[in-house]
């Protein structure tokens, strides 16, 4: 069955997006821009002091937003410093809601190792969290084998039904509909249950994706970015999801097991740009075109400003 308008606004209601504190910065009010409530992930950046992402994440509140913080499992201290983070999420920001990533540094800052060494600290229930986002990786991960994701998921579901605490999967973003259809089904085959927020790129250049995508380790995604690329040209031209949500869309449609349930925007720091062509899509203003995508007004404005 192929997707129809109807269908595509239904997936992007309700969608999520991600900030980090220096984007969060460059925006004078989300409530102006996003829904009331609509959740928004605050990044834990390598480097960065975590008073940042609560600070953001008590502004967020503010302006009506549901803020949902990133816990990196290898840059905590340890215990200490993770229940003290916890703390104060809950207290200033009142999170109810958190995800938790290994982190993208090499060597573990104390005793957290991985995303399994966060949750099963009981840390997570002992300060009232309700959620738990978990990352997914429908394309593979440079730190983690094959086999060490597999086995990574299978706790991760294990926790889930032994703490009785509400858990999805959020993946990385990708570009490529098949790949992240293929790894869902594979993955429930394997015995996951957890639901899925599929991660997708915001509106950008070609030449931002591309940045992204090689320091994400990105390699279907990738390929398919690359032929885009044979023009030039088009590099600086914005670029939109559109096949990527009619491919997630059409799968969803061909499998009512499916697990997808959710759509996590990434905006590489185009957030008014990428949140006003989602409010288009939902509200129905485009239109789908031979090419496996969809138009809107705004869009080709801004290519053509691009080009």
């Amino acid at each position: 069955m192929a997707a129809g308008m109807m269908d595509i606004q239904a997936l992007v209601r309700g969608f999520s997006v991600e900030t980090t504190p220096g984007s969060a910065a460059k925006v004078d009010d989300f409530g102006a821009l996003l829904p009331a409530g609509t959740v928004v992930n605050v990044t834990q950046l390598p480097g960065t002091a975590l008073t940042d992402t609560i600070a953001v994440c008590k502004r967020l509140r503010a302006e009506g937003m549901e803020p949902v913080p990133h816990i990196a499992a290898r840059s905590l201290s340890g215990e200490a410093e993770l229940a003290s983070y916890l703390e104060g999420l809950v207290a200033e920001a009142g999170v109810r809601e958190v995800l938790v990533v290994g982190g993208g540094v090499d060597r573990p800052a104390g005793a957290y190792a991985e995303t399994m060494d966060v949750l099963r600290s009981g840390r997570l229930e002992a300060a009232g969290i309700r959620k738990v986002g978990v990352a997914g990786h429908p394309e593979g991960s440079p730190d983690i084998s094959a086999d060490g994701l597999a086995t990574a998921l299978r706790a991760k579901n294990d926790w889930a039904a032994k703490t009785g605490i509400e858990t999805y999967i959020e993946t990385q973003f990708c570009f490529d509909a098949g790949a992240i259809l293929a790894w869902e089904k594979s993955i429930r085959t394997a015995g996951n249950t957890l639901p899925i927020h599929i991660g997708v790129p915001g509106l950008a250049s070609l030449k931002t994706l591309l940045k992204f995508a090689q320091v994400s380790g990105i390699g279907p995604s990738m390929r398919v970015l690359t032929r885009q690329t044979r023009n030039i040209a088009r590099l600086l031209t914005v670029q939109a999801p559109d096949r990527l949500l009619v491919g997630l869309t059409d799968g969803i449609l061909a499998d009512p097991d499916c697990l997808i349930r959710h759509l996590h925007f990434y905006p590489f720091g185009g957030l008014a740009k990428t949140v006003s062509w989602i409010d288009q899509v939902a509200a129905g203003q485009f239109s789908l075109n031979s090419k496996g995508g969809f138009d809107t007004a705004p869009l080709a404005a801004q290519a053509a400003a691009a080009s």
